[in-house]
């Protein structure tokens, strides 16, 4: 991969965060002014808000139910569902036209063709994708022998876009000892798909240098006074108050 390919695809990584990820996270979080966008466990809410704040004021619970959402939840749950648009965005040129398969690539380590599955982190998976995955990579076995295509286990993988090899959940596990193909994630993958072991890296400050511009600060404090304006939390913080 020459330093052009790699410097494409730190352009275009920023791109996808900042139309992806940053933007409707932005969109999600301006609606939570409204407490119906929440499932309340008032058994909890009062305790994180005084483990939070020390105090179950109006403005305290709001933000006891905003924080866990737009720097939790939200955020990863946007990550994990738009994988699909960076394998197609920022991945473009390494598209598989091979059903199941995500992308393909020469492995700039072994030299070998990789047929690859893409999934965003190490705990993305449940017990059904490993069936799925199974599947799908059996699939491309027997489609290469009738193509008089040389295809092994070695040639299927799973890629993680991040995180470490000791993170990975149990269902990727068994893949990789039930069904013998290799788990590749983060510093790995990436060094394995550009051959720059530091690339890993780069993209992390790629993606960065789009957060430093993400101040969203003095919009996040109007959502929680609007939020905290509710009658449901005004109601419970001058019952607990009284």
């Amino acid at each position: 991969m020459t330093e052009q390919e790699k410097h494409d695809i730190l352009l275009k990584a920023k791109k996808w965060f900042k139309e992806s990820i940053a933007e409707n996270h932005i969109k999600n979080t301006l609606k939570l002014s409204d407490i119906n966008q929440f499932n309340v466990n008032p058994f909890l809410l009062t305790y994180l808000s005084n483990f939070l704040e020390g105090n179950h004021d109006p403005i305290s619970i709001a933000k006891a139910l905003i924080y866990p959402r737009v720097l939790g939840t939200s955020i990863n749950t946007s990550f994990g569902t738009n994988i699909q648009k960076f394998t197609s965005t920022v991945l473009s040129s390494y598209g598989s036209t091979t059903s199941g398969i995500d992308i393909e690539f020469i492995d700039m380590i072994d030299g070998e063709k990789k047929y690859c599955q893409l999934k965003s982190g190490p705990e993305t998976i449940n017990k059904d994708d490993v069936e799925t995955i199974a599947k799908h990579f059996i699939d491309v076995i027997n489609l290469s022998k009738t193509n008089g295509l040389k295809i092994g286990f070695n040639n299927l993988i799973v890629g993680i876009i991040y995180g470490e090899m000791h993170e990975i959940n149990a269902h990727y596990k068994r893949i990789s000892k039930q069904y013998h193909y290799d788990i590749v994630i983060g510093n790995d993958f990436w060094h394995r798909l550009t051959g720059d072991e530091n690339f890993y890296t780069d993209l992390i400050k790629a993606i960065a240098e789009v957060a430093i511009q993400a101040d969203f600060k003095h919009e996040l404090d109007s959502v929680i006074k609007e939020l905290s304006k509710s009658e449901y939390i005004q109601n419970l913080s001058s019952e607990l108050n009284s």
